[in-house]
């Protein structure tokens, strides 16, 4: 007997839970040869919105546990895209067009990228922090802290390890995220916020909208409850530069922290500590060390 394919519709992750797009549309996500692989939630202004309260309502949580504690987050959602590995590789396969040899590379690397970052979330601010010479009785400290929440437009033409690279070295920080998944294959993107969700990772802290980024990114780029944008998915394409310019100017006027990849990224060679730092603060303490002695002896 002939099997009968049962279409999949991906949901959005908002919040930690899978909702349907609050206006109810859906778009077709098709593979390389333009065949059709799965219905895909189109994302309304109103889905955003409610992504932006759910990243914000998950910071403190994310922020205020320990840097121990985030790495092992990470590092188990490593070990679940792991146990996914296979699906993973087949999904990728399907939705590029490529051998599942360049498949099964792409998720490998995706878990060392999620190892990688889960081992510097405790070393965030031994690496980025100091003790500050200065000239008085005091003390003064320089330490990292979180920016807060950060729209992240995912990269297209690395649909796995793109995505897991612009993610974990915001969750690393101890930011909260609200990813736009790139539009041409979105399925890749909630199965990897299917292995978030089972990860130990508190609701709210990624939240993933597929869609268009042309109509949800002026909306999320003028938000005032968002921190940060990284704009690596509006960048790597000639057609994006107005959508660019937009957001950029958008931001502006919110005072954002704006993200800009220098060319085009190369997601398979090491990461460095360039977009751990983007979405780092730095906070500087003062602290006074005792007396200071004054003229004819007396002190305070």
């Amino acid at each position: 007997m002939a099997h009968l394919a049962i279409p999949k519709t991906y949901k959005l992750f908002i919040g930690g839970k899978f909702p349907r797009s609050e206006s109810g549309r859906t778009y077709q996500a098709v593979d390389a040869e333009g065949g059709f692989m799965a219905n895909a939630a189109l994302a309304s202004r109103k889905d955003a919105r409610d992504a932006v309260v759910a990243a914000r309502k998950g910071l403190p949580a994310w922020a205020g546990a320990t840097p121990y504690n985030r790495g092992q987050v990470i590092y188990r959602a490593a070990e679940m895209l792991e146990g996914r590995a296979r699906e993973f590789t087949k999904l990728i396969t399907t939705s590029r067009g490529v051998t599942s040899r360049v498949s099964a590379s792409e998720v490998e690397t995706s878990i060392d990228r999620l190892v990688h970052y889960a081992g510097w979330t405790d070393k965030l601010a031994a690496a980025f922090g100091s003790s500050n010479p200065v000239s008085g009785p005091f003390f003064s400290y320089s330490a990292p802290e979180p920016t807060g929440v950060v729209v992240i437009f995912a990269p297209r033409d690395s649909p796995l390890l793109g995505l897991v690279s612009v993610i974990a070295p915001v969750l690393a920080g101890g930011n909260t995220a609200v990813v736009v998944a790139a539009e041409p294959d979105p399925c890749v993107a909630i199965a990897f916020a299917e292995v978030l969700a089972t990860s130990d990772l508190p609701g709210g802290a990624v939240n993933v909208l597929t869609g268009k980024a042309a109509e949800l990114g002026p909306h999320l780029a003028a938000h005032a409850d968002v921190n940060a944008l990284d704009l690596t998915g509006v960048t790597d394409h000639p057609d994006d530069h107005e959508l660019r310019t937009e957001l950029e100017r958008s931001a502006a006027q919110t005072l954002k922290r704006v993200y800009v990849p220098a060319g085009t990224p190369d997601f398979a060679a090491p990461p460095g500590t360039g977009r751990l730092r983007a979405f780092l603060e730095t906070k500087t303490v003062w602290h006074p060390t005792g007396a200071v002695a004054l003229s004819g002896g007396s002190g305070y």
